[in-house]
């Protein structure tokens, strides 16, 4: 197998201090790099993916329900959508960016110079992706369930994840086995 890391949304408006904050979003970006250093050999390719908006509609509201609307967050132009400095940079060959004029949960809507991500991978020959990143009951279950769909062999490493809540991680997590994702280790939960 040919196996891929997909860092998903690692990004400074989903860690502390950013617009839409998930609890231990630097531990994870930090540790995600330490697994990059320990486990380089196991990775042919390492990208990452942003959610990068422009105007994405009704996925920003004022008054947001947490479910389908959200604050303001990783919004072209501004510090938010840069990803966190934690996150080593050097090993990710690419950067697929989703969500410009809409809602956009899954890497596989992302692209990289106009390439989508599955293109990307099976271009590099991959058949096996394991998921990292932010949020596991979000956009991490979301590019998992794709990576399924795509065809890859898809594997989420849970404590290079971090979730919003725990009840919906839980959902997460069971819909992930459901759909044959194989998942490693246990989710990053903030104390």
């Amino acid at each position: 197998m040919t196996r891929a890391l997909l860092v998903v949304d690692v990004q400074n408006d989903f860690c502390e201090g950013g617009s839409l904050a998930v609890a231990g979003g630097a531990d994870v970006a930090a540790a995600i790099s330490e697994h990059v250093r320990a486990h380089a050999a196991d990775y042919a390719h390492v990208v990452a993916t942003r959610d990068h908006h422009v105007d994405p509609g009704g996925h920003f509201a004022e008054e947001p329900d947490y479910l389908e609307t959200w604050p303001a967050h990783c919004v072209v132009g501004t510090d938010g959508v840069e990803l966190h400095p934690r996150l080593e940079r050097r090993p990710i060959e690419a950067v697929f960016d989703k969500g410009e004029y809409a809602a956009a949960y899954s890497g596989f809507e992302g692209r990289s110079d106009g390439v989508p991500l599955a293109d990307w991978l099976r271009a590099h020959g991959v058949d096996a992706v394991d998921v990292v990143g932010i949020a596991t009951d979000h956009c991490v279950r979301a590019t998992a369930l794709d990576a399924v769909g795509e065809g890859f062999a898809a594997r989420v490493l849970l404590p290079l994840t971090a979730g919003v809540s725990e009840a919906t991680t839980d959902a997460a997590l069971d819909q992930l086995r459901t759909a044959g994702v194989e998942l490693e280790g246990q989710v990053h939960r903030a104390a």
